[in-house]
């Protein structure tokens, strides 16, 4: 294995919140994700680091568990209305294509990220014996330098179709002209795609309880070189998508997710309030 690649740190940490889940939250568990975990293999004692104490971070981790089963059952209601390309900005160790088969085989499936975190869990993946689908398409981009529309199109992507596109946890560290220009290029695809894509709210816009643990998230992203740049009210994401020409806009936030995968449990495990969802379609 390459051991000058790596993959990017924010991607690790999703997707060890992840598998934490499965590990320390009780049933009924709202994904059940530990694909990243074996990808990773970290030391024993990862689940003693700081940033993934199972009580402080308890919020953030419902969060990116409810982020991917959000964006599951999005991609899962769209193949079912004939949807067959699936585009993911900014995929991580995103392991969809992994844990549904049955799915991801009526899909063209379109990871799109850094060449260091793909190359990586490519290598990775095929270290551990698991199966890369031809439906599979890693699409490495280097963001700063090249077109990942471009790079979408040479990788096989019909742009005459129909397509879900998903983006989570990538608005947050981009400018909000470069969002636009996003948008405005998620604009063009064909008629019946849907978007979902996540946005971060602003400080004095999120609960009490979880500002402390974000002002301790933005001291370390600054630190480590990516600092998170875009923060949005609601009504400005809705006012973005109508910018970009995109239809029926409309915010899936804390309390829809709340409704959909947090009711009726028998712990008070709750998502954080930083994050919302722009549903959108062309």
């Amino acid at each position: 294995m390459n051991t000058t690649t790596k993959p990017d740190n924010t991607a690790v940490r999703t997707a060890l919140w992840r598998a934490l889940h499965v590990q320390v939250d009780a049933p009924p568990l709202i994904i059940e994700d530990t694909i990243g975990l074996q990808l990773i293999a970290p030391d024993t004692g990862w689940q003693q680091r700081p940033d993934m104490h199972a009580a402080f971070t308890r919020r953030l981790r419902a969060s990116m568990v409810a982020r991917a089963r959000f964006i599951e059952d999005v991609v899962i209601e769209q193949v079912r209305k004939g949807v067959g390309q699936y585009v993911i900005l900014g995929a991580g160790l995103d392991s969809f294509a992994q844990r549904r088969p049955e799915i991801a085989s009526k899909l063209q499936i379109y990871e799109i990220d850094q060449p260091d975190t793909q190359l990586w869990k490519k290598q990775r993946l095929q270290a551990l014996g698991f199966n890369l689908p031809g439906e599979l398409h890693f699409v490495s981009v280097d963001f700063e330098r090249t077109s990942w529309w471009q790079e979408l199109v040479n990788a096989g992507f019909n742009p005459g179709k129909p397509a879900v596109v998903a983006c989570t946890g990538v608005t947050l560290y981009l400018t909000e002209n470069a969002i636009r220009n996003v948008l405005k290029q998620l604009a063009v695809l064909a008629p019946g795609s849907a978007l979902a894509i996540t946005f971060y709210l602003p400080l004095p816009l999120m609960e009490q309880e979880d500002r402390p643990l974000q002002e301790i998230a933005e001291k370390g992203a600054r630190e480590a070189g990516t600092p998170f740049i875009s923060f949005f009210a609601p009504d400005d994401v809705l006012q973005l998508a109508r910018e970009a020409g995109l239809q029926n806009g409309k915010v899936i936030g804390k309390s829809d997710l709340e409704r959909l995968y947090f009711a009726n449990r028998g712990d008070d495990l709750q998502p954080a309030s930083g994050e919302l969802f722009l549903l959108a379609t062309t």
